[in-house]
């Protein structure tokens, strides 16, 4: 593997995102560095800090309290508050509004792996009081600054089958990187999402994610994923949602403007990271010895590109495209007041752009995004 061990994250330098009584918020997947990427910038921060844990017992008493008192109190004399995996706070969200209210000139840092909480903690309570970063697994973007083209298309194949958390990059062995991955999934993913109300348990939410995985690239029906698994549409669609919010897939829906025959209303999931989408179906097998190729290609490219968009705020409307005839585009970008059409094919190969996208969007653009072309798309 490439070197790992010093990458430089994208918000390596969150001071320049911290300001005089704002909230910092960096949302992201369990495991991916946000409490790596905070202490590094602790350590070279020449503001004086307070750092406590949302798990510790003394940091959620003064927090979940809502006490302005005990809040001062405790961030008296410190020019920055920081609050790691601040979603273990109950109304941590209110608690920071006293903080960034009432102390003058007071910089507040927060991370939460879950956006479901964090994000409907603080939300409301800190509108117009906080900014927002997204921390994912390692990125094309942030790997290609230590190694060159070479180096990462060598190592591509390791990372459609293992993905890109920090943890899984650092390792020397595949039968290390996947007890990594299966710890995550085990131990983080459906732990977490096990602790919230009304989840029947954890082999219901893996056979969901499973079905989901064996369905990357296909448009996803909530009705016939729920009569697979014995479970009615509503609670389908509820874990659904919370697989979202808790940055394990990402929902794509279908581009419907000029055409009847447009599919709008099915879904395409994709996984944050191709190796937890593995490891949730146990398939690690080398590309070789694989059917679903196509699959982690796409997958591997519309997170990538994801990741940049979200870096380098690129701002667009993304979307699958397919006619209830078969023809279809992988991914849309809508943006600059234009269509940017991409399709997704492992190897290199002619392929022309549907001739009904055409002639209902004759302005658009259109490239095939294959090995030997895919770094400046997705990084």
């Amino acid at each position: 593997m490439p070197n790992t061990q010093n990458i430089q994250r994208f918000y390596d330098d969150l001071g320049a995102y911290l300001k005089p009584n704002k909230v910092l918020v960096i949302y992201g997947p369990r495991q991916v560095g946000k409490t790596t990427l905070v202490k590094r910038f602790l350590e070279q921060c020449n503001l004086k800090y307070i750092y406590g844990n949302g798990g510790d017992i003394v940091v959620k008493e003064v927090f979940e309290g809502r006490n302005l008192l005990k809040i001062a109190e405790y961030a008296k004399g410190y020019e920055l508050v920081v609050i790691d995996e601040a979603q273990k706070i109950a109304n941590i969200g209110e608690s920071l509004k006293l903080l960034v209210d009432s102390v003058d000139n007071i910089r507040v840092l927060v991370t939460g792996s879950s956006s479901f909480d964090l994000a409907g903690q603080v939300g409301e309570p800190l509108t117009g009081r906080k900014i927002t970063v997204t921390l994912f697994p390692i990125s094309l973007l942030e790997l290609v600054k230590e190694n060159n083209e070479f180096e990462l298309k060598k190592n591509l194949e390791q990372y459609l089958i293992y993905g890109s958390y920090p943890e899984v990059l650092t390792q020397d062995s595949n039968k290390e990187r996947e007890s990594v991955l299966n710890e995550i999934v085990s131990s983080y993913l459906l732990k977490d999402n096990l602790e919230l109300d009304r989840v029947k348990g954890s082999k219901i939410l893996l056979d969901l994610l499973r079905l989901l995985a064996f369905q990357v690239g296909f448009e996803v029906s909530q009705t016939e994923l729920g009569a697979q698994i014995g479970m009615d549409k509503k609670t389908v669609a509820r874990y659904l949602d919370i697989f979202e919010k808790s940055f394990i897939i990402f929902n794509l829906r279908g581009y419907s403007r000029n055409l009847r025959d447009e599919i709008k209303e099915k879904s395409k999931y994709y996984f944050y990271d191709n190796g937890i989408r593995n490891a949730v179906i146990s398939n690690f097998n080398p590309l070789a010895f694989r059917n679903d190729i196509g699959g982690l290609w796409e997958n591997f490219l519309f997170m990538e590109r994801m990741k940049k968009r979200h870096y380098l705020e690129i701002g667009a409307n993304i979307f699958f495209w397919r006619t209830w005839g078969g023809q279809e585009i992988d991914l849309l970008e809508e943006r600059e007041g234009s269509l940017f059409a991409y399709e997704f094919k492992y190897k290199k190969s002619k392929v022309k752009i549907p001739k009904k996208f055409l002639s209902a969007y004759p302005q658009s653009s259109f490239e095939v995004i294959h090995k030997d072309n895919y770094l400046q798309f997705a990084a």
